[in-house]
């Protein structure tokens, strides 16, 4: 599953970032020459603004979902160079030393920096642009990994972001709201004194927010009840038989959507949890 507090689970999600146009100084009087343009409008959600009243158990609150959020289509925030052309592009590496620094990788993780792979993607998001992702992955699953969202690139579905988990993200107070489709984060699995698969780099999120865990009144991120109507269709949900689902277990990854407890619609895992 995925930060929002997602971590645990992550599930602390993503925090963008937003500045408001400053005040406009005493402009020239307009000639017929000039042309002027609108500001740009303010975003419907800042993502990571508002941090939620915790729970007993250190989640945050379930609360109804915001009415900008039931049926999320945010833009997506370019951190790296968007691709040149529509043509799918996918890179393979050791994972780079400024990487690994802002990863959530310590001594203690259970796998070694030498058996995880830096991954660049391209995907799609739901302002209908191509962007570049990153991720990173165990050596084993990379190059499968690659060819996943290689499907889900041609097949028009839609992510709104694709980066690597900071450390300052685990412990980050729960805003309920990220939407990270991510794949290594050394934590323990949700609820367990075990490590989670993520912590191998044997799992990915796909989507959090449009494809939340649940685990009794627990629902994380905890803003996403809207999306726990898998009747209601919209773009980013995962649901059985999709071209998602098919495009993991053509390499043998299995979908925690198919659990019965807890059910966990944005996890894929190479060892089945």
């Amino acid at each position: 599953m995925g930060l929002s507090r997602l971590v645990p689970f992550v599930v602390v999600l993503a925090v963008a970032a937003c500045t408001s146009a400053p005040a406009p100084t005493d402009p020239a009087p307009p000639t017929r020459s000039t042309t002027t343009t609108s500001p740009p409008a303010a975003p419907s959600w800042v993502v990571g603004a508002q941090p939620l009243p915790l729970r007993p158990d250190g989640y945050g609150q379930v609360l109804p979902t915001p009415k900008p959020l039931v049926n999320r289509r945010l833009p997506t925030i370019d951190r790296l160079p968007t691709p040149r052309s529509d043509r799918y592009r996918s890179a393979v590496r050791p994972v780079p030393g400024d990487v690994l620094a802002r990863s959530t990788w310590r001594g203690d993780c259970p796998v070694s920096v030498s058996e995880l792979r830096y991954l660049t993607m391209s995907f799609r998001g739901f302002d209908g642009r191509t962007h570049t992702g990153e991720m990173i992955v165990n050596r084993s699953a990379a190059a499968p990994v690659t060819r996943v969202f290689k499907i889900l690139y041609a097949a028009g579905f839609p992510i709104e972001e694709m980066r690597v988990v900071a450390r300052s993200e685990l412990d980050a107070a729960p805003t309920g709201d990220g939407n990270d489709t991510t794949a290594f984060v050394c934590r323990p699995a949700v609820g367990l004194d075990r490590w989670s698969a993520h912590a191998r780099g044997l799992a990915i999120d796909v989507n959090p927010f449009h494809n939340p865990y649940v685990r009794g009144d627990l629902v994380l991120p905890e803003l996403a009840s809207s999306y726990l109507d898998r009747s209601r269709a919209r773009p980013g949900m995962i649901n059985a038989g999709d071209v998602v689902v098919r495009a993991f277990a053509a390499i043998g990854w299995k979908w925690g959507g198919e659990w019965s407890e807890p059910v966990d619609l944005q996890h894929f895992s190479a060892t089945g949890d």
